[in-house]
């Protein structure tokens, strides 16, 4: 069976395991039920996520022009300490940024390959640990707006990782740790606008992915030089497809991207 869209990040279900799913236009497909099994896929075109037209993919799935001028991928995005809306302050569109950033927001401690630092909404919880590939996971604060949260996450990166090491990930090379302990400890440099958000009783979140076997040397597939690629997938954490010759596929790296998937 062949099908045919653009690639957006899986969509995912926390259960036991999670559950990934690809989602087309017209079709969708459970990722999980491919385990074991060989795919092809093939590289036919670029859409921008935004605008829908056939151009170049710049960054995150958008083009160019879009990427500098629409409001979901302004600096704030990335940078959420960057974030104006709860002082009235456009940067692209107001509307859009009020709606997105004054709702509420979690800092957390993610341990996917080394325990590192975040911020979502609120709204986002547990989705993002996923995305991250993340074994466990806690919250620190949960702040009514994105700036609150992206200045706790300044002050916290001080003192612990903010980047995800991919290939540890993949490899699952990582250790539990004890993130009540992490939060007790990292408590004392939340700055002062946040220390009321400060949470102490929830517990760790623990996540299991759908991975047959991890790969000793991850290998990243780039389908913009290779153009197509056939193997037969083993599992899937993360936004990662992992196939059985250690090659790995980032789907979320890889949106606006139209391919062929056959199955």
């Amino acid at each position: 069976m062949v099908y045919t869209g653009v690639l957006t990040k899986m969509q995912t279900e926390f259960l036991e395991p999670i559950q990934y799913y690809l989602v087309f236009k017209n079709d969708f497909i459970h990722v999980n039920q491919l385990l074991n099994k060989p795919l092809e896929i093939k590289l036919v075109g670029e859409q921008c996520l935004s605008c829908g037209l056939n151009k170049l993919i710049y960054r995150q799935g958008f083009c160019k022009s879009c990427f500098f001028d629409k409001p979901f991928a302004g600096d704030w995005i990335m940078r959420p300490e960057l974030s104006t809306a709860h002082l009235d302050k456009e940067d692209r569109d107001l509307d859009y940024e009020k709606k997105v950033q004054l709702q509420p927001h979690v800092v957390y401690l993610a341990n996917s390959s080394n325990v590192k630092v975040g911020v979502t909404r609120k709204s986002q919880v547990p989705t993002r640990w996923i995305d991250q590939g993340a074994h466990e996971a806690i919250e620190i604060v949960e702040v009514p707006n994105r700036y609150l949260a992206g200045i706790t996450e300044i002050a916290l990166k001080k003192h612990v990782a903010d980047k995800t090491n991919w290939r540890n990930m993949l490899k699952n090379d990582i250790k539990d740790e004890d993130l009540k302990e992490w939060r007790s400890n990292l408590k004392q440099y939340i700055p002062e606008e946040a220390k009321a958000y400060f949470i102490e009783s929830n517990s760790e979140t623990n996540l299991h992915f759908p991975v047959e076997r991890y790969p000793a040397k991850p290998k990243s597939l780039n389908l913009k030089k290779q153009l197509s690629y056939s193997g037969k997938l083993v599992g899937i954490k993360g936004q990662y497809f992992i196939f059985e010759d250690e090659t790995v596929f980032n789907i979320r790296a890889n949106e606006g991207l139209v391919v062929e998937i056959n199955i």
